[in-house]
């Protein structure tokens, strides 16, 4: 076999792996039965699925602009992935959205009780409904959000 004859087979066999972690992750999305879980398919084996698959097409085509190219988006991939997971986490845990009587640890509850407690003690001198942020532009902001209503 030549170089390029097992590159391309190399190629095609990171394709088909990669587009089979992107399946997985695919139904892990729609089968798991809570936020946390979806979320934990939709970021690991979606983002090492892709890897894969973009490895596949560089394999494959062998050009160093196809190289660079997929670089960039595979690292734009794991950079953002994390976050966007990290996000959506909080954001359920803040909004009730998850089981936590399956949760062995809950460290998130432990900040956001400190975060509420900063925020009691920190807007006592406030009125009910007004804007902790200090000066007339604050002032502005809420009256803008509540349509001039005061």
């Amino acid at each position: 076999m030549t170089r390029e004859a097992v590159m391309d087979v190399l190629g095609a066999l990171f394709l088909a792996l990669g587009a089979f972690f992107c399946l997985a992750a695919a139904v892990g999305v729609v089968r798991f039965p809570d936020v946390m879980t979806r979320m934990h398919a939709a970021t690991k084996p979606s983002v090492f699925g892709l890897i894969l698959v973009l490895l596949g097409v560089t394999l494959t085509l062998r050009d160093p602009k196809v190289f660079t190219l997929l670089t960039l988006a595979v690292l734009m991939q794991i950079m953002t992935a994390p976050v966007s997971g990290h996000l959506v986490s909080r954001t359920a845990h803040r909004g009730g959205l998850w089981d936590a009587d399956h949760a062995i640890i809950d460290e998130l509850a432990d900040d956001n009780a400190g975060s509420a407690a900063e925020q009691a003690s920190g807007s006592a001198g406030q009125a009910p409904g007004q804007d902790p942020v200090a000066g007339a532009e604050g002032q502005d902001a809420q009256a803008d959000r509540d349509g001039g209503r005061r």
